[in-house]
C-alpha cells in the first residue's frame, strides 16, 4: 500500500467524517500490494479494481449513510475497506464505496433539510435550495459513470444500500427491492438468503431511492438492506450483522452464496400512507414494530377528509413515521406474498 494511502484506506469513515482530502491527484489513487488500484473519487466516494479487472468483471456498488445516523453499515463498510486494504479481504469485483450523506453524518443526524432517499431519479432538482439535493445529484453521477464502466451480462451490475431502522422490527434485518417491471431476481434472493435476511420486502411501484434510481437508470441488481436499529457511531455491535458482512465480503470475493441457506419470507406492498398535511394522525404507537400486523378495517391514519382502512385480511405496517414532511410517505403496508413470489422467481 502507497504511503499516502494509510490513513484513507485504514480508516476511511474517520477520514471521511474529519473532512480530508488528498492532497493532489496523484495522493488520490494508488496501487495496493495485491496489484488492486483505489481512487478517492469524491467526498465519501471511492473506487477499487482488482488488478486483472476487465469487461467481463462484476461491477458492486456498496453504499451506507445515505441516512447519516444508520451508522452499523457504514462501520462494516469502513472496515470492509480497510481489510481489502491490509489483503485481509479479497477483491475479485469493481467496487464503488460510497457513504451517502455525509453532512448528516458528520452532525449525527438523518438528514440536514430533506431525506436524501426520496430524492433519486432527477428528484433533487424539485429542491434546488436543499443541502441534500447537490449530493443526489453527485450520488447519480458517480453511480452512472461507475456503471457505464460495467459489464452488460446479467447480474453483472450490482447495488446494495445499507441502512437500518429507525423502530423495532419482527424481522430485525430485512430487505427491500425496488420496482423494475420484471419478476424478482433468483439471483438476488440467493444472496439475500445467504447473508440471512429474514424477509424481502417488494415495491409495486418506482421509487425515488437510490437502489430503485440504479436499478431503473443504471441496469443494476439492487436493493436496500435494513440491518438492525439506529444507534450512535461506535455504538453497534456489529457481531448482530455478521451473516449479512460475510455474504457482501463474498459478493466482493467472487464467491458462489451458500446453496442451502433457507430463503426468506416474502412480503408485497399493497398500499401506503401518505402525510398530505400538518393535521395528519397515524394511529400507530411510537414503539409498535415494523411488521406488525393489523385487521381489515383499522383505521391507520387520519389526514382531513383522508383515511388509510386496512383492506386485506391482514397488512403489515412497516416504516410508520408521521414525523416526515407532507407530501411524503408515513408508512407502508404489506401482505405475505411468500409462495407466490418464491415461485415466481427467474
Amino acid at each position: 500500500m502507497t504511503s499516502s494511502a494509510e490513513p484513507l484506506l485504514a480508516d476511511f469513515l474517520r477520514y471521511t467524517l474529519a473532512g480530508s482530502r488528498p492532497a493532489n491527484e496523484a495522493a488520490a489513487r494508488g496501487t495496493l500490494e495485491s496489484g488492486a488500484r483505489w481512487q478517492w473519487l469524491d467526498d465519501g466516494v471511492l473506487q477499487l479494481e482488482p488488478a486483472h479487472a476487465d469487461r467481463a468483471t462484476k461491477s458492486v456498488l456498496l453504499s451506507a449513510g445515505v441516512h447519516g445516523d444508520e451508522t452499523a453499515p457504514i462501520e462494516l463498510l469502513s472496515q470492509h475497506v480497510a481489510d481489502i486494504a491490509a489483503g485481509r479481504a479479497a477483491l475479485a469485483c469493481r467496487v464503488l464505496v460510497v457513504l451517502g450523506n455525509v453532512g448528516a453524518m458528520r452532525e449525527a443526524r438523518r438528514y440536514l433539510d430533506d431525506d436524501l432517499n426520496r430524492l433519486f431519479g432527477g428528484r433533487h432538482a424539485r429542491v434546488g435550495e436543499s443541502a441534500e439535493a447537490p449530493r443526489a445529484a453527485a450520488l447519480e453521477t458517480h453511480a452512472q459513470r461507475f456503471f457505464a464502466a460495467a459489464s452488460e451480462a446479467p447480474h453483472a451490475r450490482w447495488h446494495l444500500d445499507m441502512h437500518t431502522a429507525i423502530r423495532a422490527s419482527a424481522f430485525e434485518q430485512f430487505a427491500l427491492l425496488p420496482y423494475t417491471g420484471a419478476l424478482p431476481s433468483r439471483v438476488m434472493f440467493a444472496w439475500l438468503a445467504d447473508a440471512r435476511i429474514g424477509c424481502v420486502l417488494i415495491h409495486t411501484e418506482r421509487g425515488a431511492t437510490y437502489s430503485s434510481f440504479t436499478a431503473d437508470t443504471c441496469g443494476a441488481t439492487a436493493c436496500t438492506l435494513e440491518l438492525g436499529k439506529v444507534q450512535p457511531f461506535g455504538q453497534n455491535d456489529l457481531a448482530r450483522f455478521a451473516n449479512a458482512d460475510a455474504a457482501v465480503r463474498r459478493l466482493v470475493a467472487g464467491v458462489a452464496p451458500d446453496p442451502e441457506a433457507p430463503l426468506p419470507r416474502v412480503f408485497t406492498v399493497m398500499g401506503q400512507i401518505t402525510k398530505q398535511s400538518d393535521a395528519f394522525e397515524l394511529h400507530v404507537a411510537a414503539d409498535v414494530p415494523n411488521f406488525t400486523p393489523f385487521a381489515r378495517g383499522t383505521v391507520l391514519a387520519n389526514d382531513g377528509g383522508y383515511r388509510y382502512v386496512v383492506a386485506h385480511e391482514e397488512e403489515r405496517i412497516v416504516f410508520p413515521n408521521p414525523s416526515v414532511k407532507p407530501g411524503l410517505r408515513a408508512g407502508l403496508l404489506v401482505v405475505e406474498t411468500t409462495a407466490r413470489t418464491l415461485g415466481t422467481l427467474v
